[in-house]
């Protein structure tokens, strides 16, 4: 049997994170191991918790997620990050991409869409 996929969630809204949070309970394969409300604490939960999947907000107080992106990517090239932004700016997102995130979804996206998008981030 496969190994749960370990996803930490980055967002700002507390809101946010709560209805991403339900994506987990739905699907037996994705495991919600951390919760972080900007850029440096999801640095900080990626070194402890070592997450598979990182969902990162990209506009957020004290560091964005742009930079939040590129430094999990260098410190820990196996962690992965799936933008997860309201914005439909493509420079924003192209810099996440350049940063190192694997793909961009918006906050619209359909759960199983959501799923999807984790689960291409951690395959091999």
């Amino acid at each position: 049997m496969q190994a749960n996929i370990r996803v930490l969630i980055v967002d700002d809204h507390p809101n946010v994170r709560r209805g991403l949070s339900a994506v987990f309970e739905v699907w037996d394969d994705l495991e919600l191991v951390g919760e972080a409300q900007n850029g440096k604490q999801a640095v900080e939960l990626a070194e402890q918790l070592q997450p598979d999947v990182v969902l990162m907000d990209l506009i957020m107080p004290v560091m964005d997620g742009i930079v939040a992106t590129r430094i999990i990517r260098q410190k820990f090239p196996h962690i992965q990050v799936v933008v997860l932004t309201s914005s439909v700016e493509t420079e924003l997102i192209n810099q996440a991409l350049e940063a190192g995130a694997h793909s961009s979804v918006t906050k619209t996206v359909t759960i199983d869409q959501l799923a999807a998008a984790i689960r291409a981030a951690a395959a091999p």
